[in-house]
């Protein structure tokens, strides 16, 4: 009985992941400062190159918690109105793991004035392993089947694309994008499937929107509200609602809420700091208000850019994000 509840354990994890939450991109609070993973219009929008990375923690205090590690560099083309880019990611959930790599191409038009919008694709692989010596051996010492028949890691890899459009001004912003266009089965197990129904496991394409929009107090202070939507088929939809506050355009704060359409999720508290216009260091924390969440000593995660010098002149430079 015992060894049958494993099996039934573990298998409901992976049906959970790869099915109603297999959203796969990672959450981020401090999306709108990583905002080029979501949407890759954003790859050449800016007059300079730069380095993004961040580290978010899930649930902190709960075994086996979900963990983000990412990294990206995108820039613009020097004479032409495009921009270039790829990053990397990996999100672990106890034995499940996804991990992607992404190259991307952008292209932007001027409609009017300042006004202009950016078009991108980012194109890469995904790969979905899973650890199966988790299932243990019975009291008999014998091998689970799904072991001897998997092995003790099983992994998979699947092609996966990103479609974005981004209409932008040095005041304001808004992008819509398309993730996972290849829809493609995410299981990689060989037993069980019929029982479990794994040769269904999609991965759903999301569709994300965000906004901003930059409101200048006085000399010192700038106002930046911000918000992203993210839904998906089969999947509750989720929106961000943020304020973030800068002085001087080196130090910020702000605070935020995420909301699905059960309750509010959690508050989000942003702190940053921006070196000489070339380093910005952000964190932030969520309070969790969900069940699951308040259980937890809440959601920690880090972002590091470094910002390069502009190789291209332009109206709408943006110092700042």
């Amino acid at each position: 009985m015992r060894r049958f509840l494993y099996k039934i354990i573990f298998l409901a994890l992976v049906v959970m992941t790869q099915t109603s939450n297999a959203q796969l991109m990672p959450q981020l609070s401090q999306y709108m400062l990583n905002d080029y993973i979501i949407n890759p219009a954003i790859g050449g929008t800016y007059d300079y190159w730069q380095i993004k990375s961040a580290y978010h923690h899930q649930w902190a205090g709960i075994a086996d918690a979900p963990k983000t590690y990412l990294l990206g560099a995108y820039g613009p083309h020097k004479t032409q109105p495009m921009g270039y880019g790829g990053y990397i990611f990996n999100d672990v959930s106890g034995p499940i793991s996804y991990m992607g790599v992404y190259g991307s191409y952008a292209y932007n038009i001027r409609i009017s004035g300042d006004l202009r919008l950016s078009m991108g694709l980012a194109l890469g692989a995904i790969q979905n392993s899973i650890d199966l010596s988790i299932i243990p051996e019975d009291e008999h010492g014998e091998i689970d089947p799904v072991v001897s028949e998997n092995g003790n890691k099983v992994s998979k890899f699947m092609p996966d694309g990103t479609l974005g459009f981004y209409l932008y001004t040095s005041l304001y912003y808004f992008g819509f994008s398309i993730d996972h266009l290849f829809f493609n089965n995410t299981s990689v197990l060989k037993d069980y499937k019929e029982e479990f129904n794994l040769s269904d496991a999609r991965i759903k394409p999301s569709f994300n929107l965000m906004g901003e929009y930059k409101i200048n107090i006085n000399r010192n202070f700038d106002l930046y509200p911000t918000t992203m939507i993210k839904m998906a088929p089969s999947y509750d939809f989720v929106m961000d609602l943020d304020v973030r506050t800068i002085y001087q355009k080196m130090v910020w704060g702000g605070l935020g809420f995420r909301y699905s359409m059960r309750n509010v999720e959690s508050i989000i508290i942003f702190v940053g700091y921006n070196y000489n216009d070339m380093v910005n260091i952000g964190y932030s924390y969520d309070v969790g208000i969900s069940k699951l969440s308040s259980e937890s000593y809440g959601s920690h995660e880090i972002m590091i850019g470094v910002k390069f010098n502009d190789i291209r002149k332009s109206r709408s430079r943006r110092k700042i994000r």
